[in-house]
């Protein structure tokens, strides 16, 4: 069973910036989509950012110019740079096999104060 452990939440300033790191148990993200979700008190668990097989990524269009998913292969590795971060950010955030049954991270918080 693939496990992915994320780090790196916190608290910060709007304006600032965090970097998120999935770490992932086996040697999986070199050859399957990966993700980034997110889940805001009292709101539905969201899409935030997806980078493909190919290195192709894409992002909802609130973060934007702002956030940038990649990877490292040989680290087994997924990262999501978040600069310019608003209190709208504010949730916890989730990476994710973006396969049909593929695990979930246990999530880290992010917090953007205004």
């Amino acid at each position: 069973q693939v496990q992915l452990v994320e780090s790196g939440g916190g608290l910060v300033q709007a304006g600032g910036s965090l970097r998120l790191s999935c770490a992932a148990s086996r040697n999986i993200v070199s050859i399957n989509p990966m993700g980034w979700y997110r889940q805001a008190p009292g709101k539905q668990r969201e899409p935030v950012a997806a980078i493909s097989i190919g290195g192709s990524t894409n992002y909802t269009d609130s973060v934007k110019g702002r956030f940038t998913i990649s990877r490292d292969n040989a680290k087994n590795m997924v990262y999501l740079q978040m600069n310019s971060l608003k209190p709208e950010d504010t949730a916890v955030y989730y990476c994710k096999l973006l396969t049909p049954r593929g695990p979930w991270g246990q999530g880290t918080q992010v917090t953007v104060s205004s």
